[in-house]
């Protein structure tokens, strides 16, 4: 299966750069997709990919972790703005290292746990949001060969 190659702006460093973090990101991804503890998710190797998606768009610093200004800017960008105290609960909820932010790992173990967070009900929202889009404009004409 051939998998499409992401199309990074910023140069040749910063797209291998990207790639090396994607790398790093799939790797921890086929971990979870061997671990038998998660073999019932349904739809495991899409939602992950989906994940890593969310995941770099937001690693403002390319770090492989989401610190605070990270999540602050995730939350401005899906509508959710929180303050400073808000974050740092967010991420607290989620950090099981202690580090104060979020790495890939915690991450998905918080997207695909039962533990429903602030962060996971509104990335669970956002993406039910864009999944369900009207479409607009004349619809097409129909004919009776078209009818159910």
């Amino acid at each position: 299966m051939a998998t499409k190659k992401p199309d990074y702006q910023g140069g040749k460093a910063y797209g291998e750069r990207m790639e090396m973090l994607s790398k790093k990101l799939s790797d921890i991804n086929e971990d979870f997709l061997n671990d038998k503890d998660y073999s019932e998710v349904e739809d495991l190797a899409e939602k992950l990919t989906q994940y890593k998606e969310k995941f770099l768009e937001f690693d403002l610093d390319q770090n492989l972790e989401i610190g605070m200004m990270a999540m602050k800017r995730m939350m401005e960008k899906l509508g959710q703005a929180k303050t400073h105290l808000e974050i740092q609960k967010m991420i607290k909820e989620v950090d099981t290292t202690g580090s104060e932010t979020i790495n890939y790992r915690e991450f998905v173990l918080m997207m695909l746990g039962g533990k429903s967070t602030i962060l996971k009900l509104i990335l669970f929202f956002e993406n039910i949001g864009r999944a369900e889009e009207t479409k607009t404009g004349v619809p097409p004409k129909r004919s009776l060969d078209s009818l159910p």
